[in-house]
């Protein structure tokens, strides 16, 4: 897996399938001609995500109830 993965040794297709995977990703979020660096890239879909997944994190916690007195 390593080896497919390697910038030098990566096979011709596999380049190919992830150059036409990153112009899809940029077009789709209006970026036709692409972000500057593959780091840019990332770094806006972490961004997006996070923008995404952050009102989950924003859940209330539960609340434990109280303790009932005893009657008397």
């Amino acid at each position: 897996m390593a080896d497919l993965y390697d910038p030098l040794a990566m096979p011709p297709n596999l380049v190919a399938a992830h150059a036409a995977n990153d112009r899809a990703v940029d077009a789709a979020y209006g970026q036709p001609r692409g972000f500057p660096t593959e780091a840019a890239r990332l770094a806006f879909l972490f961004d997006r995500y996070q923008s995404l997944v952050a009102p989950l994190d924003a859940t209330p916690t539960r609340r434990r109830p109280k303790p009932r007195r005893a009657a008397g």
